[in-house]
């Protein structure tokens, strides 16, 4: 799994919608805050996610809220703003491929 960069100086914030907002936490307790901490905190580890990139380009990010929760992230850039699409704690396998490739 090799990491990616991304200029994160070319984006404008974060999409939300009524609809998403607040899926992350009915579903996995991860607040909208904790899902944009991870961008701003190191290390982080982002990859694209070849499997599901079929329309337009989809990511998966590895990283830490300010509080030092470990999350799985997975998004897309859409018109110069991250969109997220979901947001859980790691998998025991997700904290070793983030703790050696950081």
């Amino acid at each position: 799994m090799k990491s990616i960069e991304v200029n994160f100086d070319l984006l404008d914030g974060f999409d939300w919608d009524k609809g998403n907002i607040n899926k992350n936490y009915v579903s996995h307790n991860v607040t909208f805050q904790e899902c944009e901490e991870i961008f701003f905190n190191r290390p982080i580890f982002i990859a694209l996610d070849h499997i599901h990139s079929h329309i337009e380009d989809r990511y998966y990010c590895l990283g830490k809220s300010n509080e030092g929760r470990k999350l799985f992230t997975v998004f897309t850039i859409r018109k110069n703003k991250i969109r997220i699409i979901s947001s859980r704690d790691m998998s025991k396998k997700e904290k070793i491929i983030y703790e050696s490739n950081t």
